[in-house]
């Protein structure tokens, strides 16, 4: 079971979250609060809380400001309008990122991501980034991206069910993926917890093939436990 709270300045906007949560029977939601800062007071006499439905733009305290202030371990799930925030969310540990108006079945995946990493102890700041591909921000788990190739300002990330094109460059990037990932070749970044197989020069993640340059080897076989 899952203790929650959803935090939004829209009634309407909490109405909703509080009649999909009704028909989800892992889900508790305990209170709900149109401010930041009194759903702030409940979590600090009410430590249960394990999850939160998170507006971004409300007055007074925006929800990405509350996310830095949130108790360590909570699960955040940002609910807001507006996709454009997502970039904002980039480097903090939420667990998803639901555009208004939210639909039940999408709001039922969110809840049951939310269930498998409580369950699992899984940390959701190493697990999910929003990269923006043309209009609209795309979800990608970091646990099955494969690898990241380069191509000028552009980056391919490849997943076993898709590749998302984003206008980015390996440095960026780098900087938000979690440890797994590890730089093989000036253009390339790969899921070392994925490799397949390692030679000398190349090294094959479900099937692909992917050069090594010589000045990553070693630091690959180090991130490896490789002598």
């Amino acid at each position: 079971m899952i203790d929650a709270i959803a935090i939004d300045d829209e009634p309407v906007a909490l109405d909703i979250i509080r009649m999909h949560t009704e028909k989800i029977p892992f889900v508790n939601l305990q209170n709900t609060f149109g401010s930041a800062t009194a759903a702030l007071t409940f979590l600090q006499e009410n430590t249960g809380v394990s999850l939160i439905f998170l507006d971004i733009n409300m007055p007074g305290m925006s929800g990405l400001e509350f996310a830095a202030l949130a108790p360590a371990g909570v699960q955040i799930i940002f609910t807001t309008a507006h996709a454009d925030y997502a970039v904002a969310g980039f480097d903090m540990a939420i667990t998803d990122f639901l555009l208004k108006p939210i639909n039940y079945n999408r709001f039922l995946q969110a809840c049951t991501l939310a269930l498998n990493r409580a369950e699992n102890k899984v940390k959701p700041d190493n697990n999910i980034l929003f990269v923006k591909d043309g209009y609209k921000f795309v979800k990608i788990d970091l646990a099955k991206l494969l690898y990241v190739k380069a191509h000028d300002n552009y980056l391919n990330l490849v997943e076993p069910d898709k590749q998302t094109l984003v206008r980015m460059t390996l440095q960026e990037l780098s900087r938000k993926l979690p440890s797994s990932f590890a730089k093989v070749h000036k253009s390339y970044v790969v899921n070392t917890v994925l490799i397949d197989h390692l030679e000398s020069h190349q090294l094959t993640i479900a099937g692909i093939k992917i050069p090594i340059a010589k000045t990553f080897l070693e630091d690959l076989k180090k991130k490896l436990f490789i002598g």
